[in-house]
């Protein structure tokens, strides 16, 4: 059949069904874009970093055979990584993978279905409008920004897209997290009064990359590329590397582990962003040269936003010099606590006989209830394997982008943990409370907007 009949035949029935598919709530060019059941998602990744290739990558292949997922190419601005990238992923596919110097060269291409985002924390929201505006699906990584400015800009690219993004705030795809979720929404467990939020660890390695560092030469990389929107500094291969310690390039611990633990306190309640936040802490043990501290503690205020809800207080600690590797989310009620340590509804703390009695009160206990049998564990090592909650994550992602729902994640998850983030951070940076302007969308500091 030649190439013109073949073409009348496709728009006439597409013309033919146009009514049925406007019943079903597609427009013609998002029907356009539906991947069929049996093509094949083509996705590359952007950035070939130790996040893609210890725990992103292994997470892809539990599912890709099954949903017909594969892996077509890599974008890196290092040669080194672009080139280790490209040799991993062919031994590990089977396939011939493209390896490209940067986003620009990797969007030329044709067939590109979808990315991985695995990136700098500063880079992430930028990749994310680079994905959609090329017509791509995306996976991107939190934090999912560190300045409003970036923020407000992907947030607008993305809705105004017809794309699937995935936020990898991966708790969203945990069964135990679903389950406490349902839990508070459903009123069993009472109005919040206080949550608990902890990541420790005891790593003077974490976040460090001196071996790379001495690797890694101006020559072999795109520096003014890396820096993308971030005020010019000269080449310094840590913070090319070690970025996660370095502020502009990252907040550290607020959008390294907080953005996961504060995701939760948005999904369980439908708040978007606390009221204030105050932080205080240092750089007390690892005086490596870092600029972003090693101990935090930020205290969070949400509400009462109206007459009709109560408000509650958000604590945030963490430190990097004593830990036993186990982040905990602990949410308190006036009847008990919901530890997601151990996955438990109970009335410890909880309004009892006595102490309701001296006030005229009826005691107050909640039930001990397992959120679920399954125990999914969160580790605080990022980089351990296809762990079950980022594995479900990324099967979640790659369902939606074949169906064309909304992932357990969607770009709000990302807006709204980033409000926090860069709230926290503005606190740590200039050691006042910092709050949010809603009409503005605009993080504020004495009166100012908060700006780096």
């Amino acid at each position: 059949m030649d190439k013109s009949r073949r073409k009348f035949i496709k728009q006439s029935a597409i013309a033919s069904t146009g009514v049925y598919l406007g019943s079903l709530g597609f427009s013609a060019k998002s029907y356009g874009r539906i991947i069929g059941a049996n093509d094949r998602v083509r996705v590359a990744a952007v950035g070939f970093s130790d996040r893609f290739r210890q725990t992103l990558f292994p997470s892809f292949l539990n599912h890709n055979k099954e949903l017909n997922f594969e892996i077509v190419g890599v974008s890196d601005l290092w040669k080194l990584r672009r080139e280790e990238g490209q040799a991993f992923l062919k031994v590990q596919t089977g396939n011939d993978i493209l390896a490209f110097r940067n986003n620009d060269e990797l969007y030329q291409t044709k067939d590109l279905d979808a990315v991985i985002v695995a990136t700098a924390d500063f880079q992430h929201a930028l990749h994310a409008i680079e994905a959609v505006k090329a017509n791509c699906d995306a996976y991107v990584e939190k934090p999912f920004a560190e300045t409003m400015e970036d923020n407000r800009a992907a947030f607008k690219a993305i809705k105004a897209s017809d794309k699937i993004v995935q936020i990898g705030s991966q708790r969203r795809s945990g069964s135990n997290y679903k389950a406490a979720e349902k839990f508070i929404k459903e009123g069993k467990f009472g109005d919040i009064t206080m949550v608990e939020l902890t990541w420790n660890v005891n790593q003077p390695g974490r976040w460090r990359r001196p071996d790379l560092v001495a690797k890694c030469k101006e020559q072999d990389t795109d520096w003014k590329r890396f820096l993308v929107n971030r005020p010019y500094e000269a080449w310094d291969p840590r913070k090319y590397l070690e970025y996660r310690l370095f502020w502009p390039y990252s907040s550290g611990m607020p959008g390294q582990w907080m953005s996961h633990q504060i995701d939760t306190v948005h999904w369980f309640t439908d708040l978007k962003h606390p009221r204030s936040v105050v932080a205080n802490g240092g750089i007390y043990q690892w005086k490596d040269g870092r600029r972003n501290w090693d101990t935090t503690t930020a205290v969070f205020d949400y509400g009462p936003i109206d007459d009709k809800t109560k408000g509650f207080q958000v604590t945030f600690a963490s430190r990097m010099h004593n830990g036993d590797e186990k982040p905990s989310e602990i949410y308190y009620s006036n009847g008990g606590e919901l530890n997601l340590i151990t996955n438990k509804v109970s009335p410890t703390g909880g309004l009892t006989e006595s102490h309701a009695a001296a006030m005229g009160m009826q005691p107050n206990l909640l039930p001990v209830v397992n959120l679920t049998d399954k125990v999914e564990k969160v580790v605080a090592s990022a980089n351990t394997g296809a762990d079950v909650l980022t594995s479900a994550h990324i099967r979640n992602w790659m369902e939606c982008v074949r169906s064309r729902k909304q992932p357990n994640a969607p770009v709000e998850a990302g807006y709204y943990h980033s409000i926090a983030n860069i709230m926290t951070n503005a606190a740590v940076r200039t050691g006042y409370k910092a709050t949010f302007d809603a009409k503005t969308q605009e993080v504020m500091v004495n009166g100012k907007v908060f700006k780096f």
